[in-house]
C-alpha cells in the first residue's frame, strides 16, 4: 500500500483500456504521460494535478444510476473522491469511496476501467489543480438505500435515461453505457 502501488496499477488500468471514442484515446495517452512523469501522481499532495478514483454506481438491474450533488461542484456528479497512500490500487480507492459516500455495503466492482474524465478544480488543496478521474462501474445489491454522508448535499437514484438537468455532462454518455 503505497503511491508506488497505486502508480503501477493506474498505469496498468490505463495501459490495458481501450476507450471506444477517440477524444477518450487521447485523454488515455494524456494520462500514461502523466503518470510516466509523477511518480506520486495519484496521491492529492501533487498540486498539480492527480489521479482520482470514481464510481458510477448502478442500481442492481442497471436501470438507476446513484448521484451525489457535490457542494463544491454544484453538479450531480458520479461518487469518488481522492487515492489515499492506504489503498493499494486506484479501484481499492473507488470501492472504499464509494461505500464511504454511498453508505451501502457489498458493492460489486468490475475490476476494468469503465471511462476516465480530466477537469479544473479547486479540491481539498485550495488551489487550482486537475482531476485525472479514472472510473469503475460498480453495482448495488438489490434493494440498496443510499445513506447520504456529509461530502454530499445530497444523493439519489436517477433513471439512467433520465438524469438530473445539472448532471455533470461529462457523466450523462457513461450512465447510459449500462
Amino acid at each position: 500500500m503505497s503511491a508506488r502501488s497505486l502508480h503501477a496499477s493506474a498505469t496498468a488500468l490505463l495501459e490495458s483500456w481501450r476507450p471506444i471514442a477517440g477524444a477518450e484515446q487521447s485523454l488515455r495517452e494524456a494520462m500514461l504521460a502523466f503518470l510516466g512523469s509523477a511518480p506520486r501522481g495519484c496521491l492529492r499532495e501533487h498540486a498539480p494535478g492527480h489521479i482520482t478514483a470514481s464510481a458510477v454506481v448502478f442500481s442492481h438491474d442497471g436501470s438507476e444510476v446513484l448521484l451525489t450533488l457535490h457542494p463544491r461542484v454544484g453538479r450531480w456528479i458520479q461518487l469518488g473522491g481522492h487515492c489515499e497512500e492506504k489503498d493499494e490500487t486506484v479501484a481499492d480507492a473507488a470501492l472504499r469511496e464509494a461505500t464511504e459516500e454511498s453508505g451501502i455495503d457489498d458493492l460489486y466492482l468490475e475490476p476494468e476501467l469503465y471511462g476516465a474524465q480530466a477537469h479544473p478544480i479547486t479540491c481539498s488543496l485550495g488551489v487550482p489543480t486537475r482531476h485525472l478521474d479514472l472510473l469503475f462501474r460498480i453495482t448495488a445489491p438489490a434493494g440498496a438505500v443510499p445513506v447520504r454522508s456529509a461530502e454530499s448535499t445530497d444523493l439519489r437514484w436517477w433513471p439512467v435515461d433520465a438524469l438530473p438537468e445539472n448532471a455533470d455532462v461529462l457523466l450523462m454518455p457513461l450512465a447510459r453505457r449500462s
